[in-house]
């Protein structure tokens, strides 16, 4: 039976045993290469390797001395914490208004219209500009691909960026100027 997210940031919440964790998610290891990558006795590794596999964090391999991270315990954790979202949405849109909109009109992460309303078109032009790294330079093809992903027609979606400011363009160089900045 999976462990509450709750019981999945409890288990996380000590320094040592998010270590011991994020070493395991590099790869399986063995108790003692656990103990001497961290620096900490065997039995102390060996404690949090309990807690995080009551947690089911954390499992033993068949020869009973590899130990290995359960990702889809983390990824079942974070989905059942949060809203669930389609693919493509930005995770944790800034307002309520703004997650039902995207909602509204993005489907499998695609685009499937554009808002006529300005505020919706914003709220949607705001969510793809986060495609675009601040402070790099795209070549009009690369702008392309990258709309295309979320819809055929990434002629349109690429002018109202401009004119809405999201993006700026010379000279057949695209770089974003406008929209949120996730961190």
């Amino acid at each position: 039976m999976p462990s509450a997210p709750e019981d999945i940031l409890r288990a996380l919440a000590d320094p040592d045993r998010l270590a011991v964790a994020g070493l395991l998610a590099r790869g399986p290891r063995r108790l003692s290469e656990l103990a001497d990558e961290l620096g900490l006795t065997e039995q102390r590794v060996r404690r949090h390797l309990n807690r995080l596999s009551g947690a089911g964090l954390a499992a033993v391999g068949p020869d009973r001395r590899t130990w290995s991270l359960q990702v889809e315990s983390l990824r079942t954790a974070a989905q059942d914490l949060g809203p669930s979202r389609d693919p493509g949405l930005a995770l944790g849109a800034p307002t309520v208004e703004e997650e039902k909109v995207l909602r509204q009109y993005f489907r499998g992460g695609r685009l499937t219209e554009m808002p006529a309303k300005r505020s919706k078109r914003l709220a949607v032009l705001d969510r793809l500009a986060l495609e675009f790294d601040i402070g790099v330079r795209y070549r009009e093809r690369e702008v392309n691909e990258v709309l295309r992903r979320f819809a055929d027609d990434h002629a349109t979606l690429r002018r109202y960026l401009v004119d809405e400011g999201f993006l700026s363009r010379d000279r057949g160089e695209y770089w974003r100027s406008g929209g949120r900045v996730e961190l």
